[in-house]
């Protein structure tokens, strides 16, 4: 039987005539890697702050670890909000040690904890310093280490990656793939498409406050092939002149080969066969997370590379 660190159902929620987010289901594994995606302002720190409880849904039900939100389940969470919050006169140890303190953790211990993680994110020259000293960046990785602190089933990241640097968002998707590999449940918000692709095993797609679609992330792609095959060879290309062929798009030093709709990819694998081509690649092309989203929810107003994930 599937076990659900989060579960909610038909939730909603409204601010005056807005929306936000309307009848959501969402069924978190425990265990997973799961990435809650759309562009800004569709709903994503909504569903995250009324699962901590932080807003109250107007209507629905939310589960934590099977049971409804109390105290106790909200212990065994770790929160890392949109909103970059540090206290800026504190050292960077006390203010570590504090903040273990508040999730239980006796201070000796907090304070070994915090040094260590500190160490592992390249901040062990800065253990005495104040936070104000820091970078954004650093500031931004000091608040991360609060977050798992207390060493938390469940990690709620809202957009953890904004403002990093490329070098400290793969320090920081390795730290997510080792919790997740130590049994933990990472769930976290994005408009990167990119990053959610490299790191997620499930997601949820929003827009405008509604699920899109969701589920496994391997699955979703194959289910949404558009009959498009990748493919590399040596030899003429008259072959390719066939009526259940709907286009050809040149991809470097592939060709991307569009089947009509109804046409297995067999048939274009038989006749590369048949016209003695030497196949050097022959790829069934799955879409991006990106395309997906577009082709279900279509693109925002706007700039859709922003708004939509394509890393700049």
């Amino acid at each position: 039987m599937v076990e659900f660190s989060v579960r909610t159902r038909g939730v909603r929620k409204t601010f005056g005539t807005h929306t936000a987010v309307s009848d959501f289901d969402l069924e978190v594994p425990a265990g997973t890697i799961y990435g809650l995606l759309g562009p800004n302002g569709s709903g994503k720190t909504t569903m995250i702050r009324m699962i901590m409880g932080i807003l109250l849904p107007d209507q629905g039900e939310i589960e934590l670890f099977g049971t409804p939100p109390d105290f106790r389940s909200r212990s065994r969470i770790g929160y890392l909000p949109e909103e970059r919050g540090v206290y800026e006169k504190m050292r960077v140890l006390d203010q570590l040690a504090f903040l273990g303190e508040i999730r239980g953790i006796e201070r000796g211990v907090a304070r070994v904890r915090a040094g260590e993680w500190l160490e592992r994110l390249g901040l062990g020259a800065w253990v005495d310093r104040k936070v104000e000293d820091l970078s954004k960046g650093m500031q931004q990785k000091v608040q991360f280490i609060g977050t798992v602190l207390h060493d938390p089933d469940l990690m709620i990241l809202d957009e953890p990656f904004s403002g990093l640097d490329p070098i400290n968002q793969e320090v920081l998707e390795s730290i997510v793939r080792e919790e997740q590999q130590r049994g933990k449940t990472i769930l976290f918000s994005t408009h990167l498409m990119e990053q959610a692709e490299r790191l997620c095993e499930r997601v949820c797609l929003i827009s405008n406050a509604k699920k899109v679609l969701d589920g496994d992330l391997r699955a979703l792609r194959r289910q949404e092939r558009t009959g498009m095959v990748a493919l590399e060879f040596d030899g003429e290309d008259e072959w390719l002149d066939a009526p259940w062929i709907r286009h050809i798009t040149p991809a470097g030093d592939a060709v991307h080969v569009t089947l009509e709709d109804g046409t297995e990819p067999s048939r274009l694998m038989a006749a590369a066969l048949q016209a003695g081509v030497e196949l050097r690649r022959f790829e069934l092309v799955e879409p991006s997370l990106r395309e997906i989203f577009v082709r279900h929810a279509g693109a925002p107003p706007g700039d859709e590379s922003a708004s939509l994930g394509v890393a700049s």
